[in-house]
């Protein structure tokens, strides 16, 4: 394999998985949409049966799975979602 082939190579591995990438992030951005869309409904619904905004105790939760699945970004990745999901508090 000559310096060239390699290099062809290696830009069809890299153009293949950055079309991948590019997918996943599509269907990552289609889930966090389907996301902020379910918390707005569970949001409407606790807010109309006279409770609070938002569950500090869910969240906390959340943020547990995320940390424990993630490690430390994990914590704020799931950080960015709840306010995606419910807005600044």
């Amino acid at each position: 394999m000559t310096v060239t082939d390699a290099t062809d190579t290696a830009a069809d591995v890299i153009t293949g998985a950055r079309e991948r990438i590019d997918a996943l992030d599509d269907r990552i951005i289609g889930l966090v949409q389907e996301r902020m869309a379910v918390s707005a409904v569970v949001q409407e619904t606790r807010i109309a049966s006279g409770g609070r905004r938002v569950n500090l105790s869910r969240e906390l939760e959340v943020l547990s799975h995320y940390s424990d699945a993630l490690g430390r970004p994990g914590t704020s990745l799931a950080m960015t979602l709840l306010e995606l999901c419910r807005g600044r508090i």
